[in-house]
């Protein structure tokens, strides 16, 4: 055993048994076989072992963990699913990762106030099934909501297919409570539409657990719709479905959904799922359309009109409720579809301005063929929200590094037309690079100094999110002979 084993055997002893003091022992995990579930998140290209995981069922418990590790100076990566698609539950291996699995129970749901307070382990389709009998749903959604938690999604801001009309994770979250890094107890946000003071609850959304432990979250619920109507048109043309999408928009008709795939992922999610998606077509767009039964039958025939006038060559309209979950079904199941026809895949997320879509997926197209891996595209066009699946195969040496580098060229696309390197999947590891293209170092000066703020010993979640100046002076150089800076301390597969 080398000198560093040794002594983080010791260090992990030494931990676990002050842990031991207030956590049942099989709530503190230590050895490599019960540490191997916890070693990345859905970023599977990387993974590190935790130094020790943690499952607490306690507020009090967590602020106990809170307390000493701040008080023996060691890291703390919250995780909730781990379905996250950035890094940002990646242990450290000198860190506490701390689960809130077991924190999964709603508390309340308030039918009259359109509101449930839930614990950060509960999934989100969980909110949506516990609130139907009201008549009440949970609006963010995103694909991979059968598993993941809502703290997860706070901590990400995580969207969905429907966050066009109904908004992100930041617009349906009324309050959380969490605790610091002292284990102190603070309440951001109130039950009613404003509150005093800074907006604290708006950087919560987001913060990657950098500033804080979510505790317990209060969200908003909305009523189900009267009628909702899903409508596929596929075209023969990628940049025709792009001129649709802004189209609809300027016709002031805002969808609940407008989504769009390109060729390779039709064929994937149609292999999978069998939804009908004409397998020809260049690119198919869905819109969904909810609402009164008036305005739903008048934005229909509009709608229609204006998919003809762009140039679709076919179109078809979901009969019933069955046929609109299936045509929602393939492109909610695009991910896993795509795996099946690729031995890896690298899921990236960048946002640009609707108006730049058909010239953005013209240029991803050309930088596939020139990196020679192709590109699968899906995305929430109505907002911009760009997933592009990079096809790989991480057994090729060098590949993925290649798919990095193409990936944090995507990623700088998005940045030069007028949009951001994310859009509901965080920074976490995977973008933090292009986080040094997106923001001036002073900008980034001011980031961590809302993480000192929170967090002054940098315990929470160190490393994430925000580079430091240091790193953003290496990229650039890196930049220069068109390299691409790696991932400190990180073990791929």
């Amino acid at each position: 055993m080398s000198e560093h084993e040794l002594d983080t055997h010791h260090t992990r002893k030494l931990l676990a048994g002050q842990l031991s003091r207030f956590l049942p022992a099989e709530a503190v995990l230590t050895t490599e076989e019960d540490l191997r579930p916890y070693e990345c998140d859905g970023l599977s290209a990387y993974h590190r072992l935790p130094l020790m995981a943690v499952l607490p069922e306690t507020i009090e418990q967590v602020q106990a963990v809170l307390q000493l590790c701040q008080r023996e100076n060691v890291p703390v990566v919250a995780r909730g699913a781990g379905t996250g698609l950035s890094g940002g539950a990646l242990p450290l291996s000198n860190g506490v990762l701390l689960s809130l699995a077991k924190f999964n129970r709603i508390l309340e749901v308030d039918p009259i106030n359109r509101t449930a307070r839930v614990e950060p382990g509960v999934r989100n389709q969980a909110i949506s099934e516990a609130v139907a009998s009201h008549d009440l749903f949970y609006a963010p959604d995103p694909s991979s909501q059968i598993a993941c938690t809502i703290g997860g999604n706070v901590a990400e801001n995580s969207g969905g297919v429907h966050c066009l009309k109904y908004g992100l994770t930041v617009h349906n979250v009324l309050q959380v409570k969490l605790l610091t890094i002292e284990g102190e107890a603070l309440t951001l946000g109130g039950s009613g539409l404003d509150a005093p003071g800074y907006d604290l609850l708006a950087l919560m959304n987001g913060s990657e657990g950098m500033l804080g432990i979510i505790t317990e979250i209060t969200v908003r619920l909305l009523p189900r719709p009267q009628q909702t109507r899903v409508i596929m048109a596929g075209y023969n043309d990628i940049a025709h479905a792009g001129e649709a999408v802004g189209a609809i928009i300027a016709a002031g008709i805002i969808p609940a959904g407008l989504e769009m795939m390109d060729n390779p992922a039709i064929r994937a999610a149609e292999a999978f799922v069998h939804a009908g998606y004409p397998e020809e077509a260049a690119a198919i767009l869905l819109c969904e359309l909810d609402g009164t039964d008036e305005e739903v039958n008048e934005q229909s025939t509009q709608v229609e009109q204006l998919l003809h006038h762009s140039g679709a060559s076919t179109l078809r309209v979901a009969h019933d409720a069955e046929e609109q979950l299936l045509l929602w079904k393939g492109r909610k199941a695009a991910f896993p579809a795509v795996g099946r026809i690729s031995p890896d895949y690298y899921c990236m997320d960048g946002t640009i301005p609707r108006k730049r879509l058909p010239e953005v997926l013209t240029r991803i197209g050309e930088m596939s063929k020139e990196y020679g891996l192709p590109v699968a595209n899906v995305f929430h066009a109505g907002d911009g929200n760009l997933h592009p699946l990079i096809l790989y195969d991480a057994n090729q040496p060098g590949e993925l590094e290649r798919t990095e580098e193409l990936g944090g060229k995507i990623l700088e696309l998005c940045v030069e037309v007028g949009g951001t390197i994310t859009g509901e999947h965080g920074v976490g590891i995977e973008k933090i690079n292009q986080m040094c293209v997106q923001f001036k170092p002073v900008e980034l000066e001011y980031f961590h100094a809302v993480k000192e703020s929170f967090d002054p010993d940098h315990l929470l979640n160190p490393g994430k999110a925000v580079p430091t100046l240091h790193r953003c002076a290496e990229f650039g150089a890196m930049h220069v002979h068109h390299g691409e800076l790696p991932h400190p301390e990180l073990e791929r597969f």
